[in-house]
């Protein structure tokens, strides 16, 4: 049977591990793409005109 741990020490290693996986989760979100010159610029029309749309009563 293992030996009984002291309740500070689990204390410690649950509060590692909650840094441990905070910090994964940060890195993760702040990864990707650091520069947008190369993506294309938003069109600022979200849906179309009404007058573009086909009609069934016309």
């Amino acid at each position: 049977m293992p030996a009984r741990t002291r309740t500070a020490e689990r204390y410690a290693r649950a509060v590692t591990a909650a840094l441990a996986a905070v910090a994964c989760l940060l890195l993760a979100a702040n990864a990707g793409p650091t520069s947008t010159a190369g993506s294309p610029a938003p069109s600022g029309e979200t849906a179309p005109r009404l007058e573009d749309v086909a009609s069934v009563n016309r």
